[in-house]
């Protein structure tokens, strides 16, 4: 069996990178794991996060992937570096491609980011952008209400546009171009966002551009798979299977089997 992409996210906000690197890499296999049961990691203290996704990396190292993506912004934000120091194999995030993705595609250099409180409070976002473009006037709004609707399936709920109606009220009047949704289950409500925000107001995700960041590393790696049939993926997650299943497969379009890893009571906080 060829190595697999190994993906982790404190839930299933991780699946917007799955559908992109599924479209992008359709011959890539891929382990997927949603930490449902400690979900979400946005209000939680940062050496608990990186605890959690120590944990997580523990776990998906024994299927001897080829690379760890963090489809997870505050795991990102806050524990890459030393899980790049841990991990024998490659390691990416998806704070930097979602910040190159913003700066092409700003006009005014100002730009919008929503995410968790952790994300928000750890900087990371406008550290990343300013490195790129020192000028730039970056807006960070934490929308701590939207994650927990996602992981319950609520987001075309009118309970979730209310919530991000009245989370995105702060950058209303801010003269921003684009947007990163700086966490990976917001794509699930970006039809929502859009309406508060306007037409002219681009979305920015970073799927699509870690998915090609995870395309240029395995080709200079010489790591692309190369086998023709359709790979065989695998989920898991420590909360609700059935309704994690529901989600990946409203999702990602297709089928899918999920396993549910417990994790020992002590490490769930």
């Amino acid at each position: 069996m060829q190595q697999a992409i190994a993906v982790l996210d404190s839930g299933v906000g991780g699946l917007t990178v799955v559908k992109e690197v599924m479209r992008q890499l359709p011959r890539e296999r891929i382990i997927y794991f949603g930490d449902t049961a400690r979900a979400p990691y946005g209000p939680r203290p940062s050496a608990e996060v990186v605890m959690f996704t120590k944990q997580i990396v523990d776990f998906l190292l024994e299927f001897n992937p080829k690379m760890i993506v963090i489809a997870c912004n505050t795991a990102t934000a806050l524990a890459l570096d030393e899980i790049r120091a841990y991990s024998p194999v490659p390691v990416l995030g998806v704070i930097h491609p979602g910040t190159r993705a913003a700066i092409k595609n700003t006009a005014n250099n100002v730009i919008g980011v929503i995410g968790t409180e952790g994300t928000i409070r750890s900087g990371a976002y406008e550290q990343a952008i300013n490195t790129v473009l020192p000028d730039a006037v970056v807006h960070s709004v934490a929308c701590p209400r939207l994650v927990p609707l996602v992981e319950k399936g609520l987001y075309s709920e009118t309970e979730s546009r209310i919530a991000v109606s009245e989370s995105l009220m702060p950058l209303k009047d801010k003269p921003i171009d684009c947007l990163i949704l700086g966490c990976t289950h917001y794509p699930f409500l970006s039809d929502m966002i859009s309406h508060v925000m306007g037409s002219g107001v681009k979305l920015i995700s970073s799927a699509d551009e870690t998915a090609r960041e995870i395309g240029t590393v395995l080709y200079h790696r010489g790591q692309l798979a190369e086998e023709d049939e359709r790979p065989n993926h695998q989920f898991f997650c420590s909360g609700d299977s059935h309704m994690f299943r529901k989600i990946a497969q409203q999702w990602l379009g297709q089928e899918i089997s999920v396993s549910s890893m417990t994790w020992p009571e002590t490490q769930i906080i």
